[in-house]
């Protein structure tokens, strides 16, 4: 075993609410565009470099995605199989290297919960909006890993914050539980492009 193989991983924490819509629906989206680890996903026997896991702050425990976000999650070519909601508690936001809310809600709740957390807390759509246009020479060059640049990343955006005009409900992600079909879509419309920008800043 090399030290590659014992170094923690980079952990990314998304958070919303029930954690059965939105949350699992980004943990695998953004999985998939970093080639992460998830929750009960095989990265044969290897440590993975980033894991990607999701919680909320009333999760409906033990529940899975419902069947209206997995839809949509598979036609993107994406395994929504397999997840169980869980409740955030403190440890997996202290464990966490980056935290991402679904609403400003949710990211008072994480920084209230972990005040420390605060500096590496965002929503998805606020990171989508501040890594956006983030110069690739400011992350580390092509020898360098997804999870390195990632590592970085998250400090870059920080120091942009309030630095960018924006409607602060431009942050948050539509809630479509027990909503209809075109509540879902909204749903989704708004978090796949944001997942993608966010791929796109540490793979270009």
């Amino acid at each position: 075993m090399t030290p590659t193989d014992l170094a923690e991983p980079f952990r990314v924490l998304v958070v919303c609410t029930g954690n059965i819509c939105r949350s699992p629906a980004v943990e695998r989206l953004l999985a998939a565009g970093l080639g992460a680890a998830y929750r009960g996903r095989d990265v044969g026997g290897l440590a993975p470099a980033i894991e990607v896991g999701s919680a909320g702050t009333g999760a409906l425990v033990g529940y899975p995605m419902t069947d209206e976000m997995a839809e949509m999650v598979a036609a993107q070519g994406v395994e929504p199989r397999g997840f169980e909601a869980r409740q955030l508690v403190p440890a997996l936001v202290q464990q966490a290297d980056l935290v991402l809310a679904l609403t400003r809600r949710h990211r008072s709740t994480i920084v209230e919960m972990v005040p420390s957390a605060v500096r590496r807390t965002f929503t998805l759509r606020e990171l989508a909006r501040l890594v956006a246009d983030v110069d690739p020479a400011t992350l580390p060059g092509a020898n360098a890993t997804t999870a390195d640049r990632v590592r970085t990343l998250v400090p870059v955006a920080a120091s942009r914050r309030g630095l960018m005009a924006h409607r602060p409900v431009d942050d948050d992600v539509v809630d479509p539980y027990r909503g209809d079909a075109a509540l879902y879509r909204k749903s989704f419309d708004q978090l796949l492009p944001a997942v993608e920008t966010i791929v796109a800043a540490v793979r270009r």
